[in-house]
């Protein structure tokens, strides 16, 4: 019984962000998305990069950066920070869904450092088909990296991560928590330049994230994780001493093959036997390569896969900031088309910022919402007592 429930609830969760439901009729010819577990590794938790369009591979280097390209750590200002966000996620749908993140960093020296995050996305308490009692489904995810500088101009970084599934609550012994290894292999390249007679700044991301086993929940089947290609641009221009605005894009792509479709000929038993062999039993290596092109539509399904992201920021005198953002995802592949805002505050020794979703698709159970971010400035910490 549960064990049917856990399979319903990594559906779920991997479509949650839908907005657009094909008809039935369509469904084959129009609808075929990458399917992942533990899709709340996924999720933006941060947000500075909620406010722009879910972008971090080559923005500015903050305490986040954990979760975008740890490779920016080398690069920032402040030698420690740490981070604490919050996301109520899918309000629109229901209440108790959330994601819970802590992030931080220590620079060792001069040109490397080493960083961690904590990742808690519960979903709430659910009811059993049964009726019976409740349970609470839950996911977690604990990571740490190095980052080290390599040049005046490039870091590269790898990280660790270690990712813990419970979509059961323990409730059936036939289902049973799912746990998963992975790792990140990142790289930033940072770099000066004129323009006119201003000196603007140019950077590149890389991060290819969450290379790593498949993971089982106590059935016959064993699920992908959600391994990705980011890559990431920003453009840094200095309108004068105090105002200065950048300009950055992302674009991503889920590592992950694509499930068979059944073909009009084939019997339930051959398709359940064919996606058994090219499907579930493929190692998530060969997945990977698989990926990029096994798309039932060919190039044009493997374009639809790739998601991107536009945004700006203005930045006032370090300590006021707007943003603004657009993310775009295929409707074959989930149809996440939203708008994205926001806005912090930094002082010496800490930053507040908030990012909001709206939705330009319609009935998308992201619209609305709304992510906080609480960062401690270590620097501005010891500045504060005198001790640095």
């Amino acid at each position: 019984m549960m064990k049917k429930y856990g399979v319903i609830l990594i559906v779920l969760l991997s479509l949650s962000s839908l907005s657009v439901f094909a008809d039935e009729n369509d469904l084959q010819d129009q609808f075929n998305p990458v399917m992942t577990a533990v899709t709340s590794q996924s999720i933006a938790p941060d947000a500075r990069a909620g406010g722009i369009g879910d972008i971090g591979a080559a923005t500015d280097p903050d305490v986040n950066s954990q979760n975008w390209n740890p490779a920016k750590y080398p690069f920032t200002i402040s030698r420690a920070g740490l981070a604490v966000n919050y996301t109520p996620w899918l309000r629109q749908l229901t209440d108790g869904i959330a994601l819970a993140n802590v992030a931080g960093y220590i620079r060792l020296g001069d040109y490397q450092a080493i960083s961690a995050s904590l990742r808690y996305f519960t979903l709430g308490e659910v009811m059993t088909d049964d009726e019976n009692m409740t349970v609470k489904p839950y996911e977690l995810g604990v990571d740490v990296a190095y980052s080290r500088m390599l040049s005046e101009k490039f870091s590269a970084a790898v990280a660790l991560r270690y990712m813990y599934s419970d979509l059961s609550g323990h409730y059936d012994d036939n289902t049973t928590p799912g746990s998963a290894f992975a790792a990140d292999i990142a790289c930033y390249y940072n770099n000066y330049l004129m323009m006119g007679n201003r000196e603007c700044q140019l950077a590149f991301g890389l991060n290819i994230s969450n290379i790593g086993t498949k993971i089982n929940y106590g059935d016959d089947y064993s699920y992908f994780i959600p391994t990705n290609l980011r890559l990431g641009f920003n453009y840094m221009i200095p309108l004068n001493e105090y105002n200065r605005i950048s300009f950055c894009a992302d674009i991503n792509k889920l590592l992950v093959p694509s499930k068979p479709l059944q073909k009009p000929d084939e019997t339930n038993e051959d398709y359940e036997e064919r996606i058994r062999k090219d499907y579930y039993d493929m190692s998530s290596i060969s997945g990977i390569f698989k990926s990029f092109g096994d798309s039932e539509k060919g190039f044009k399904g493997e374009m639809e896969e790739i998601q991107w992201s536009v945004g700006a920021e203005y930045t006032y005198n370090d300590k006021f900031t707007l943003r603004g953002g657009y993310h775009h995802e295929s409707e074959a592949q989930g149809n996440r088309k939203y708008f994205t805002v926001g806005a912090g505050f930094r002082m010496s020794v800490l930053s507040i910022d908030a990012g909001y979703v709206i939705a330009t698709a319609p009935s998308n159970p992201l619209d609305q919402t709304l992510r906080v971010s609480l960062a401690f400035d270590f620097d501005g910490i010891r500045d504060l007592f005198g001790r640095r």
